[in-house]
């Protein structure tokens, strides 16, 4: 065994009450690669972990590629898939850099922390099931939990070495944070004792009450996350697949369930198209007659639209996947499905037009903004489902994971709360709507709204909650984009907390 294999039991890494063998490999760059593991650790407590999902933690994710890369090398990337992830990772993080809007921000977090997990172990080779197989979700989990846990005295057993060489650096080390720690105790004592002293170090007794207690927890941090970093960049670096990786096999049932099912649901979504058809082509007399408003009738009814699609997607693809592929009943059940995707489509079609007349008359919203985009990538879904009621061997989620993801990065990039300010603004302006909900487009959304508020009279008076509690107070339009910029600023203010929304709005304060 060459000195930098793995040393894992060789039952596999499923099963953490597995005695680990001795590691091996402690060469010197394990080592160094240990030291700048907890270098990112405290860059990681730093930025992530005390300014939450912003600049900071988009060059985390950066610095922990170049990490990983530098330690396994590149060979993960020859597969377009890996390429691919790679860059959607990027995007996503480098997201956190652009927008202030906490949703996106939030979204975005949660999707790194999943799709960072899957490229891992796809690049480096531990992974067995291909991406667009819902069971990898379960594989690559028991992967990444192994790796941190399972693995974490790969740090320590770097440390342990008796050379005393390996002695006298830790010597030096320990050396030095001794220093350390008995300069910062002893350096306000002395101060205290010597008028002139005192003002010869006033500013590093200032820098170090400032930075001293952060800097530490800091560190802390970073020491108590860099054996399970080390251990997954370790695992990561010399992969094993698991004993027994997860290959659930499809199980299939007679058909006739689901021919029922299907059958039920394109009848009643017959009549609901026809009852709609009525509506519609009667107009508003044909409703009167019924005691029905027009407006409320046609304005109404998006979201259940959606949450209906999605329900007969999902029964789409439970019937074509789980049903017996034989006998008379599977034709049928085809083109029973065929049919409910055709309701379904009219039925997403139904609720764009509703969204719209909605949007007419009230204007966008963030919400309604995402709710577009839904149903853009549910009519995807769709055809998706579309293509395997035709070809059944085709796999559903290898378009539909793609299309998610691909969709999801590129509406982070469009800046929505702009687009909102201006319906709204635009909407005011033109006599469209007598009123504009300025509180909502100032304080519940990013700064990317501010330059189309400056657009209305900044002497009108509005309320605002900036303060956080139930109380309001009441201020000129201007005085509050001036707070909101101001609060800009104090984000540009560190460049764990920068960005560009941030930056432009508190550069268009003179």
């Amino acid at each position: 065994m060459s000195e930098n294999e793995q040393a894992l039991p060789q039952a596999g890494p499923d099963s953490c009450a597995q005695k680990q063998e001795e590691l091996e490999g402690k060469s010197g760059r394990e080592r160094r690669f240990l030291i700048w593991t907890l270098a990112f650790c405290v860059l990681l407590a730093d930025t992530l972990l005390w300014y939450g999902p912003r600049a900071g933690a988009a060059v985390a994710v950066a610095v922990w590629y170049v990490l990983l890369f530098a330690y396994t090398g590149t060979d993960g990337l020859k597969r377009r898939e890996n390429r691919v992830l790679l860059a959607v990772n990027l995007l996503l993080a480098a997201t956190l850099a652009l927008t202030s809007n906490w949703y996106f921000r939030i979204w975005n977090l949660m999707a790194l922390m999943a799709l960072v997990p899957i490229h891992l172990f796809a690049v480096s080779g531990a992974a067995i099931l291909p991406w667009w197989r819902p069971a990898m979700l379960l594989e690559r989990l028991q992967l990444f939990g192994s790796g941190l846990i399972c693995n974490a005295g790969a740090a320590f057993s770097f440390l342990s070495r008796k050379e005393e060489k390996g002695k006298s650096r830790l010597a030096v080390a320990a050396g030095c944070l001794g220093a350390l720690v008995l300069i910062v105790v002893l350096l306000p004592v002395l101060a205290s004792a010597d008028a002139l002293f005192d003002a010869a170090t006033r500013g590093l007794t200032t820098f170090l009450r400032q930075h001293l207690s952060t800097g530490l927890q800091k560190a802390g941090m970073g020491l108590l996350l860099t054996p399970f970093l080390f251990g997954l960049l370790h695992r990561l670096g010399h992969p094993q697949p698991l004993k027994k990786p997860v290959q659930p096999k499809t199980r299939t049932a007679d058909g006739m369930s689901f021919l029922v099912i299907l059958t039920a649901l394109d009848v009643l979504y017959l009549l609901f198209l026809a009852v709609q058809s009525a509506g519609l082509f009667g107009g508003a007399a044909y409703l009167a007659q019924r005691g029905i408003s027009y407006a409320d009738w046609a304005r109404s009814g998006f979201f259940q639209m959606v949450g209906v699609t999605a329900v007969n997607l999902t029964v789409i693809l439970a019937a074509v996947t789980f049903s017996r592929r034989q006998g008379r009943s599977w034709p049928v059940l085809r083109i029973l499905a065929a049919v409910l995707t055709a309701e379904s489509g009219l039925l997403l079609a139904s609720a764009v037009w509703r969204m719209s007349l909605y949007v007419s008359a009230y204007g966008l919203s963030f919400l309604r903004v995402m709710t577009y985009w839904g149903m853009v990538v549910m009519a995807a879904f769709l055809a998706a489902a579309a293509r395997k009621i035709q070809k059944p061997e085709v796999s559903f989620c290898r378009v539909a994971f793609l299309v998610a993801v691909l969709g999801w990065v590129a509406v982070s990039f469009v800046p929505v709360d702009y687009l909102v300010a201006q319906n709204h603004v635009d909407r005011y302006l033109n006599g469209e709507t007598g009123t504009v909900d300025v509180e909502y487009l100032a304080e519940w959304l990013s700064y990317d709204s501010l330059s189309q508020l400056e657009r209305l009279d900044g002497s009108e008076l509005v309320r605002s909650y900036r303060g956080g509690g139930s109380e309001s107070e009441t201020m000129t339009l201007h005085d509050l984009i001036a707070a909101r910029r101001a609060e800009a600023r104090g984000e540009c203010a560190h460049w764990e907390s920068w960005s560009l929304s941030a930056f432009l709005a508190e550069g268009r304060n003179g």
